[in-house]
């Protein structure tokens, strides 16, 4: 099981500067909801943008993450 706080402190460093909010879907720990707001995903498509961020939690997702929803953003 791993905490909402967690997988947002894993995507804010691989992220610098980016707005992170992670939200447990299911209360078990092991869904989130992701939404994700980085200057890095500037000029990229959205499957290279969602394989950046599952990039990041690759060490979870073989551990503690079962399932993740993505959206990803650019700021302004």
């Amino acid at each position: 099981m791993i905490s909402p706080e967690e997988v947002q402190k894993i995507l804010e460093k691989a992220f610098p500067g980016a707005w992170v909010s992670a939200e447990d879907m299911t209360g078990t720990g092991d869904h989130f909801d992701i939404v994700i707001t980085s200057a890095q995903f500037r000029g990229k498509p959205l499957l290279e943008q969602h394989r950046l961020v599952q990039a990041a939690l690759a060490g979870e997702m073989d551990k503690r993450i079962h399932a993740i929803k993505i959206k990803t953003r650019i700021p302004a």
